[in-house]
């Protein structure tokens, strides 16, 4: 059985190409170029964000996103799903880096060395549990878990920009605490000009966005704010992306071997807390994404593959760190727009990793000049856009039990971090179950029928409500 699905797993031209025939080819592959294209310049300024929000550097979201998706959709699991920098992962690389860069004492390069470290580990064990079939026990963390864990990586992410939209140079802090005290003691000399172009970029994203999803919105309001700050407001000491890193350089691909920071007890928790990390957001988030893509392009022929996903997305943790990147996973936002803007076959994935990297190389003298509160702005409309009302409802109408953890772990997550938050309500879930949840009433199946109207069987485990529906608004909000 392993050896069968090893051997199918490194079949690159499977089931996912089933939509691409001498027929139709041409059509398919200019659908598949256009939604490319229009992911890669949403894409460049949200890399950008979440790598700096990360600790890391602003290029090495833009290699990480490129590389990931080719290598995701080369050995993924889904037809449409786009492989990218994600929110998810924030406060996980950004502890890291917290702890082992610069801010705990080491090097950035020594952060780094360490994260593509943990990386591989997490990678291989991702690759094992889609060789052993385990796919399918992503699906039984609960909605109110992923919701409510959802909600807390918002507020982290929210918190964490907070003081870039501010214009304060603040240290790399993970724990939100501490990043709301060093706030409030800098307030009095706050840059409001950088708070203004802050909410500018937020304001202008989902301005545009709701006129139309095939408009690069978040790479023409980062376009405005830099006009403004180069040429309105050049004496107003706005902080600029080469103030902070420097200029970006354009030989992406550079070669970043692991880092063993020691060999003390300490070091070894911390490899297991961070490899946990990888692996559970890695999976979660990608069986996530190639479901809702499934449903949101109306796949009628072969669904998505968990355990092949898992294998992709072992691959993606294995390979994309050690060329100057970091972990990465399948991009909720980004595969909804991908599929709105016609993708029909992971043709359309290549095309976004390659022309990204175009536009990047192209792109990379402005980029210099971005403002560092024009990127908290995008990082505000991705946090904003995180939080679903229709979701939170679902899961209140679900149960009180599942309410009271959705709650519980969206107040976790940012006051202690990942590993305490999701895992302590992992472990409340499955002590409790068997003693609070009950049979589904009426009501109840017809609210699970009414959302998942394809299942018939209403004791099995909720898939994500809604996320479908709510991924598109996300991509017009």
């Amino acid at each position: 059985m392993i050896l069968q699905r090893f051997r199918r797993f490194i079949h690159v031209f499977d089931d996912r190409f089933e939509d691409l025939t001498k027929e139709n080819c041409r059509s398919v592959v200019y659908r598949d170029f256009s939604a490319g294209l229009i992911v890669a310049m949403t894409a460049i300024p949200m890399a950008m964000g979440f790598s700096i929000a990360m600790g890391l550097r602003p290029e090495q979201g833009i290699i990480a996103g490129a590389l990931a998706c080719l290598i995701g959709r080369t050995f993924g699991g889904s037809k449409y799903q786009v492989y990218g920098p994600t929110a998810a992962f924030i406060p996980v690389i950004a502890g890291l880096m917290a702890k082992y860069g610069e801010a705990g004492g080491g090097t950035f390069d020594q952060g780094h060395g360490f994260l593509v470290l943990v990386s591989l580990i997490a990678g291989v064990i991702l690759m094992g549990m889609g060789l052993l079939g385990m796919g399918k026990y992503a699906k039984l963390v609960p909605e109110s878990i992923i919701v409510g864990f959802t909600i807390g990586i918002a507020i982290v992410i929210a918190m964490s920009n907070a003081g870039e939209a501010l214009g304060l140079q603040l240290g790399i802090k993970s724990n939100v605490l501490a990043k709301l005290q060093e706030i409030v003691t800098q307030i009095d000399v706050a840059n409001w000009y950088a708070f203004g172009l802050a909410m500018m970029t937020l304001v202008l994203t989902r301005a545009l966005l709701k006129v139309s999803i095939f408009i690069p919105a978040p790479l023409i309001a980062l376009s405005v704010g830099t006009a403004l700050a180069v040429w309105v407001l050049p004496d107003k000491g706005i902080l600029l992306i080469k103030d902070r890193f420097g200029s970006i350089p354009t030989n992406f691909f550079v070669f970043t071997g692991p880092h063993m920071p020691g060999w003390s007890a300490s070091v070894f928790v911390d490899i297991a807390y961070f490899v946990f990390a990888i692996v559970f957001v890695s999976a979660v988030e990608s069986v996530l994404c190639s479901s809702m893509a499934d449903r949101l392009a109306e796949n009628k022929k072969t669904p998505f593959n968990p355990d092949k996903e898992f294998w992709g997305q072992g691959l993606v943790q294995v390979l994309t760190p050690l060329v100057n990147g970091f972990p990465c996973t399948g991009a909720l936002a980004r595969t909804a727009t991908s599929i709105k803007a016609g993708a029909v076959t992971p043709l359309a994935g290549y095309f976004k990793g390659v022309l990204k990297l175009i536009l990047a190389v192209f792109l990379a003298s402005c980029l210099n000049y971005v403002p560092m509160a024009c990127i908290a702005g995008i990082l505000f409309w991705v946090a904003g856009n995180m939080i679903k009302r229709k979701e939170i409802v679902a899961v209140l109408q679900h149960s009180r039990f599942h309410a009271a953890l959705m709650v519980f772990t969206a107040v976790m997550v940012p006051l202690t971090d990942f590993l305490t938050g999701v895992l302590s309500a992992l472990i409340i879930y499955f002590v409790l179950k068997p003693f609070v949840e009950r049979a589904p009433t009426g009501a109840q199946l017809d609210f699970a029928t009414e959302v998942h109207p394809q299942r018939t069987d209403a004791g099995e485990q909720l898939q994500p409500i809604g996320y479908a529906n709510s991924m598109v608004e996300e991509s017009k909000s």
